[in-house]
């Protein structure tokens, strides 16, 4: 999965360039939860809800609900603050 391209989609307004792919997914999954980066990395592998139920164990309200607030936590400037290098 490229984290560089998923989180430029869902973040409106970013100062900087991001970091390393490497450390894009430690950043996220420090500041996820486990379910909500499972499911934020499934939605943007192109997954479907079917196959998301099953890695989750989740109806597909919470699924959605998750994929909601990682995409909310990514726009908190504290989040993009550590998502984004200054070098």
């Amino acid at each position: 999965m490229n984290f560089t391209n998923s989180l430029l989609k869902h973040i409106d307004k970013l100062v900087g360039t991001l970091r390393s792919e490497e450390q894009l997914q430690e950043i996220l999954k420090r500041k996820f939860t486990k379910k909500e980066y499972k499911v934020f990395v499934a939605f943007e592998e192109g997954k479907t809800i079917e196959e998301i139920k099953a890695i989750v164990k989740d109806d597909e309200e919470k699924i959605t609900e998750h994929y909601k607030v990682a995409k909310k936590k990514l726009n908190q400037e504290k989040i993009k603050k550590e998502l984004v290098s200054y070098e």
